[in-house]
Formats: structure tokens, sequence, C-alpha cells
């Protein structure tokens, strides 16, 4: 994916950290060294927000590194609209010392390059070759977080959400603020990204009339 024109494929140093799954990428030993050497950063999934390797993956963006994340969360194969965002990414947004820029990039033909169950019902295990891939990326998204903050806390006051457990934030925020906060990051990106899921399923309508 990183190979294509304009992103720094070889150069280590500007190539980008990824959140990857720890039971996908890290389930034995080999693969760990090979994801670790590939700068992705294990992530548990369904162990929330607050889980230990988000503290990396802050850590890189207050370095002003480049961060990728799948913010759905989860692998999806389907053609249909961008699912619900998961609050992981809004929640490093947030949390970030330096708050970063957002550059939505969406993506197609993965799933002909490792369908999920085309070998023995299971994925291949090597890559499929000569698989069109199509890649998409809008405009970079930028967030006012001080306006969102305060927005949030006048909001959480009137909460009456149960409680999940999760730490106040440094900028004073509860649970409930939290919440709100990262419920209207993740739909703003969501709002992009289904904009460019849109924009490239009517490019390829376009494109099989003129063929």
């Amino acid at each position: 994916m990183w190979s294509f024109k304009g992103f720094p494929a070889t150069d280590a140093k500007l190539a980008r950290w990824v959140l990857a799954a720890e039971d996908i990428c890290f389930k034995n030993a080999v693969l760990s060294y090979f994801f670790r050497v590939g700068k992705c950063i294990p992530i548990t999934r369904g162990a929330g927000i607050y889980q230990e390797h988000m503290n990396e993956a802050l850590d890189c963006l207050s370095k002003g590194y480049w961060l990728h994340t799948f913010p759905e969360g989860k692998v999806c194969q389907g053609n249909g609209p961008i699912r619900r965002l998961k609050w992981g990414t809004a929640s490093l947004i947030a949390r970030a010392s330096v708050t970063p820029i957002v550059l939505p990039i969406v993506h197609s033909g993965f799933e002909k390059v490792m369908p999920e169950k085309s070998f023995l019902g299971r994925r291949p295990p090597f890559p499929l070759c000569k698989k069109e891939i199509r890649i998409i990326v809008g405009e970079p998204i930028e967030f006012d977080l001080p306006r969102l903050k305060e927005a949030a806390k006048s909001v959480s006051a009137e909460s009456t959400s149960p409680s999940l457990g999760w730490p106040t934030c440094p900028h004073g925020l509860n649970e409930a603020a939290q919440r709100h906060l990262y419920s209207n990051i993740s739909h703003r990106i969501w709002i992009a990204m289904e904009g460019l899921r849109s924009f490239g399923t009517s490019l390829m309508k376009v494109k099989g009339t003129i063929n």
C-alpha cells in the first residue's frame, strides 16, 4: 500500500508507524519480529482505548511521526458503506501532545489479494498477484480541539451513561466528556472516508461504462 508514488516507502525514518492487530500480526515470535521491524505497534482488539501500547502510539505522535490506523478496528472485505469507527483513533488525536493532522485514505482490492476464505476456507498462505488495488487519498483534516473539548465538557454535565472506568484526561475531561469528544472526532473522519468510498465507487462505474 505504501509503495505507490509520493509515499516514502524506502526511507525507514519517514515510513509510517501503524497499529496492528496482535492476534494476527504478533501471534508467534517470527511474525512479532517481522512486524516490529516494520514499525508496527501491537494492539489487542477489544482491550479498550487505554491499553498499554496506545501510549507507544501517543509517543510516536508526540515526536511528529506518521502514524497509520485502521479506525474501523477490524478486517472488512465487503463493498458496503464504511462501518462505524471505533474510538481508538479519535482518542489518540485528542490525547496527543501535538494535535495531529489527519489524512483520510480509503482503499479497495486488498480483498482480492488476501481473500478471507479462498484457501480451504481460510486466507491464502501468500498474497495473490496481479490484482487491481485502488487507493484514494482525501484532503487533510485539522481539528480545533480546544473548541471541541469545551463543547464536550458542557454536554457531559447532562450525561447519564454508565461508567466504563476511564481515567480523567489531563485536560479535565471526565468519561462522559471523552465519549462525546471521541464520537464527534470519529464522525468527522467517517464522513470524509465515506465520501472517498462513494467517490471511488462512482469512478469505477464510470470506468466500467467507458470500457
